[in-house]
């Protein structure tokens, strides 16, 4: 995984504190980690690492009011959450499920960037293209037409591991990523014939009309709330007869969750009534892992949806 974010306090003194409150935590002496973040909190108000790392704590210590307030001061000294704040403050129930703030997400994989196709597809197991490309090519057989593309969109495109896997069968490939580190990934791969850096729906928004017949997020709508925000710019960006291809991680409840790991899974109901309410039509849905935590499958779904 990416290294752990840090944002000086801008004080030599307070961010000694931190490194050493860091090292107890590692340690497993959360209460004196926390004293040391307090005493460089006080060095430093607005010190936002500090603040975030003793909202952790106070969660492992089962102090949830305490967590709620450390992680609502790293978010207010950091209004781009760039530690992502709030996804801890939905997990404590303290605020509504809602988007990911894109700094987190952009900061994120900026940092995982350098390792990410080592610790995804050797340490996780990652099958999400693979499983994609499956799914895409049994729903051009049952309708009998080719699995040739003539214009492909990877969003969340990531390093292009989903391009690799249907390099052969699109002939125009536009990459698309928040990520400034992984967009030059993809660039060096010869995958794709456009990048851009934008997340999701703005890069879809910024396509015409009926200007795509492909359209794949693998491994990318774990970090989108709604499915039907975006689903509804594939809609509009397909061409007649196109498909949208996707996976998610799920669960056996309602609704949408953000798990422990801070990704969203969507019930399987959720990704029916989003692929509905979009306009599109569900060709396939499958129960598939796409990726492994801590060795183990994690619940997933494969999905391909065609505009009509």
């Amino acid at each position: 995984m990416p290294a752990r974010l840090f944002l000086t306090s801008g004080d030599l003194v307070a961010d000694r504190r931190y490194d050493f409150a860091r090292d107890l935590q590692l340690r497993g002496d959360l209460p004196a980690a926390a004293d040391l973040l307090q005493q460089a909190i006080e060095l430093a108000p607005n010190f936002v690492s500090a603040w975030f790392t003793l909202g952790e704590i106070r969660e492992q210590l089962g102090e949830r009011d305490a967590a709620v307030v450390a992680f609502q001061k790293a978010r207010a000294a950091d209004p781009l959450d760039r530690h992502g704040s709030s996804l801890h403050l939905m997990r404590l129930g303290a605020e509504p499920l809602s988007g990911m703030p894109q700094a987190y997400v952009q900061v994120l994989f900026d940092q995982y960037a350098p390792r990410f196709e080592s610790s995804l597809v050797d340490g996780l197991g990652y099958r999400g293209p693979a499983l994609l490309f499956k799914a895409v090519l049994s729903v051009r057989s049952a309708a009998r037409k080719p699995a040739f593309f003539r214009r492909g969109i990877d969003l969340g495109c990531g390093t292009g591991l989903a391009a690799a896997a249907f390099a052969k069968e699109v002939d125009y490939f536009t990459g698309i990523d928040l990520s400034p580190r992984m967009i030059d990934r993809a660039g060096a791969s010869g995958h794709y014939a456009e990048l851009e850096v934008a997340d999701m729906a703005q890069g879809l928004r910024g396509k015409p009309d009926a200007s795509a017949d492909l359209i794949l997020a693998a491994d990318a709508m774990v970090y989108v709330a709604d499915l039907a925000s975006i689903l509804f710019e594939a809609w509009r960006v397909l061409m007649p007869g196109g498909l949208v291809a996707f996976t998610t991680e799920t669960h056996d409840g309602e609704g949408v969750l953000l798990g422990e790991g801070l990704r969203y899974a969507h019930s399987e109901a959720c990704v029916r009534a989003s692929v509905e309410a979009a306009g599109l039509k569900l060709t396939l849905l499958e129960n598939l892992s796409a990726r492994n935590e801590d060795n183990v499958p994690a619940p997933g779904l494969v999905v391909v949806a065609s505009k009509t």
